[in-house]
């Protein structure tokens, strides 16, 4: 979904069909909502009323036109559909109950893609009204290690302990007003949360039940505005039967709140807690820091593992797997899997680009042409079964045409010899067939697949049975083509890797220091060449020296071996993609002027005249950037899988002998991965990817065309295919700083990864 820039603020409008009667839902796990709206505006579009509302969808960007969600209790299902379709809007939408008719007692978690290109939620609308600049109150954060903050989000202990820290407080001090003062503080709190709820629920109603609603909200607003003004109320003013009693109220509400924190609770949530950190790859050390001290890689673990450990009756997972290695990948997917054992288990909704790891989920839900589309299988399948509809809708067409055809000649040849003979028997046997094609055309077969019967199967008669065999189109193809590589004029490795070993820099704590200890080796007799063609394929847990390989194949930051010998080929024009390539692009466009960059003008910029306009859109288009989206969007409001095709295009429009791709498919949609599997597997220059998505590194390096294969291509196919029979396919495993080659290439990697998993939840 197209982002919005910060400095203006996104709109999102939900409508749906309500009932008026007061239906609760028997399982909050459970959605149902029919005729469902979604649309995006820009947030300095005021609309009021019904018209304000249509109009709103004139000029916005709509994502769903009367949709139906279904979620049924316990499933796991897989949102698919392409980058700028509106997913993540959607999750948000669900998430932050915008849509009319998600329960308000539903619980919902949900972990959103880090720098996800989402639309700030400023209002929402419903058949009701709209509201605006209104945000739930938070409680003021705190700055813990990560065990505390993951325990603190993700229970409802934080409000609790809150209070009671509040209240200790006011009762321990000296003044005697502490205590009211807490109490006071503590009870407008409550008020604000709860007029939060009162004001959607007001918002969300029409009719009758709407105006009751709306004078509950007012009557709660005087009771907030008065707890608010009680809380700067002069002591003077305050009497001292009044400050009896509120104090002995503190102590009680403080000795009920202490009730609610049982200590063999904590210590099962904390015990819970530590598990899901170390199957996400936190140690105990990493545990024990603070959270502002981390990386945006594990701060977003830190947001997946508190997502896990909340008690939830919907799960909204978005992009999960971004930044996990394949170790907390395997974990996860078993985990997720684990929770259908359990009576309670969440509703699960997931996106993710890896193919691998969404086949645990029993379902898809298709977003795609404004609508949502249930599909109860996986991928393949799905894939498999709408090219056999569209298959055998083609055949039942073409036979049709072929039988209306035949009819239509007969006709002209009744209707010829009839006249010519005056043979009144072929002209009445004209006539009949004319009006078959006129009247009754199309009803031999009712809907159930039988013989059509006008008395029975009536409905069809008047409303479907007629109608022409509709045949799906074709969605157009994700595109990713890749330039090319110039030539290279003479022949030799394009890297070439000797017995390198990498050792970072000893910081020492004075200049006199003498004979402080080597840090460990990153890197350890590394021994790698890459010449045209080469698939190279890089394994590895997070921490192992893939990262630290790569800075030296691409001569990144100026790092260079310690010892050995890193070479490259005179020509070698090198395009180098790094797993924070999307959060620097952001960077460079987010300050100052850049603000206003599109594609087309930031790369016109950089390819400094080495290709006309026309060839730079070319280039665009070719990577899924076409048009206007190039154009008149800018870099700003781009999707993170538009910015990666931004980030892809700076590299190829040098066609580039050899590319280096650190985690290329993180942010974009399963169907440009595909696309970019089938343009790398053959490309005529080399590869080295790094990746943990074992579906994309089988494509790419290891050849395999689809799912269900087991071996590779048969290159040799009696064609004499020498560049494919020359082409040398290689998976590698990072250990330790140690590079070792898999025989059995990603399979190999990925069970020796599974068994530690089940040792791990055993």
């Amino acid at each position: 979904m197209t982002s919005i820039a910060s400095e203006s603020v996104s709109t999102i409008l939900c409508t749906s069909k309500q009932t008026r009667f007061d239906i609760k839902t028997a399982d909050l796990r459970e959605l149902d909502i029919d005729g469902l709206h979604i649309t995006v505006t820009a947030g300095n579009k005021k609309t009021s009323g019904a018209k304000g509302k249509a109009k709103a969808r004139s000029v916005g960007v709509e994502i769903l036109a009367n949709a139906k969600l279904r979620l049924k209790a316990g499933q796991r299902y897989a949102l698919v559909g392409r980058n700028g379709s509106g997913k993540s809007t959607f999750l948000k939408a669900i998430a932050e109950k915008l849509i009319p008719g998600i329960p308000e007692e539903t619980r919902i978690s949900i972990l959103q893609q880090t720098n996800a290109q989402i639309p700030d939620t400023d209002h929402f609308s419903s058949d009701a009204a709209s509201l605006q600049d209104r945000t739930e109150p938070q409680a003021p954060e705190r700055h813990g290690n990560v065990l505390e903050e993951v325990i603190e989000k993700a229970t409802a202990r934080s409000d609790v302990e809150q209070e009671i820290r509040a209240l200790s407080k006011g009762i321990n001090e000296a003044d005697p007003m502490g205590p009211v003062r807490a109490l006071r503080t503590i009870r407008h709190h409550r008020n604000q949360k709860r007029l939060f709820l009162l004001d959607k629920d007001a918002r969300l109603r029409s009719g009758a039940r709407g105006m009751a609603a709306r004078k509950a909200l007012t009557a709660f607003e005087k009771t907030t505005a008065e707890s608010e003004a009680l809380i700067g109320q002069p002591a003077e003013n305050i009497s001292a039967e009044t400050l009896k009693n509120e104090t002995n109220e503190a102590i009680d509400m403080l000795a009920d709140l202490q009730l609610q924190v049982e200590p063999t609770t904590v210590a099962e949530i904390e015990s819970k807690a530590k598990k899901i950190l170390a199957g996400l790859g936190f140690s105990e050390d990493y545990m024990a820091k603070p959270v502002s001290s981390l990386s945006g890689g594990w701060r977003m673990r830190t947001s997946l593992a508190t997502a896990l450990l909340q008690e939830t009756d919907i799960l909204i997972l978005d992009e999960p797997t971004n930044f996990l290695d394949l170790l907390g990948i395997i974990w996860l997917q078993k985990y997720l899997k684990s929770l259908e054992d359990a009576d309670d288990a969440p509703t699960l909704v997931v996106v993710s680009h890896d193919r691998d790891f969404i086949t645990l989920c029993t379902d898809l839900l298709i977003l795609k042409d404004k609508q949502l589309t249930y599909f109860h299988g996986d991928l393949p399948t799905y894939e498999a079964s709408q090219s056999e509809r569209k298959l055998w809708l083609t055949k039942m067409k073409e036979a049709q045409d072929k039988q209306k055809a035949h009819i239509q000649q007969s006709i002209a040849n009744n209707l010829k010899a009839g006249k010519a003979n005056d043979d009144q028997n072929k002209l009445r046997q004209a006539k009949s067939r004319q009006k078959k094609l006129d009247d009754r055309w199309g009803l031999q077969v009712s809907a159930k697949g039988g013989r059509f019967k006008l008395n029975r199967d009536v409905a069809g008669y008047h409303l479907t049975a007629r109608d022409e065999i509709d045949i799906p189109q074709d969605e157009r193809p994700a595109s990713f083509v890749v330039p090319e590589p110039s030539e290279l004029r003479f022949p030799g490795p394009l890297i070439s890797v000797e017995k390198a070993t990498f050792r970072y820099p000893t910081k020492r704590k004075n200049k006199s220091e003498t004979g402080a200890p080597a840090s460990p080796a990153a890197l350890q007799d590394v021994n790698l060449s890459v010449h045209m063609g080469d698939r190279v394929g890089i394994l590895g847990l997070n921490g192992a020296g893939k990262s630290t390989l790569v800075k030296l194949l691409v001569d990144a930051d100026g790092t260079k071996p310690s010892s050995g010998t890193v070479t490259t080929h005179p020509r070698l024009k090198l395009g180098y993609y790094s797993q924070h390539a999307v959060e620097r692009l952001q960077a460079l466009v987010g300050r100052g002027d850049d603000a206003s960059l599109t594609a087309l003008s930031l790369l016109t910029r950089e390819v400094g005249g080495a290709l006309d306009e026309g060839e730079v859109r070319g280039l665009l288009g070719a990577l899924g950037l076409p048009g206007r989206l190039a154009s008149d969007v800018p870099l700003t409001k781009l999707s993170g899988g538009q910015l990666v095709r931004c980030e892809l295009a700076r590299l190829l429009w040098r066609c580039p002998h050899c590319l280096v791709l650190d985690e290329v498919t993180t942010h974009l949609d399963y169907e440009t991965v595909t696309a970019m599997r089938e343009a790398l597997r053959d490309w005529a220059g080399a590869v080295v990817l790094v990746s943990h998505d074992r579906w994309f590194m089988r494509g790419v390096v290891e050849g395999l065309m689809d799912d269900g294969d087991d071996e590779e291509r048969d290159v040799d196919d009696g064609d004499g295919d020498e560049e494919e029979s020359s082409r040398r396919r290689t998976v590698y495993r990072m250990r330790g700083g140690k590079l070792t080659e898999l025989e059995n290439g990603t399979t190999q990697f990925a069970e020796s990864i599974e068994k530690r998993v089940a040792k791990m939840l055993g």
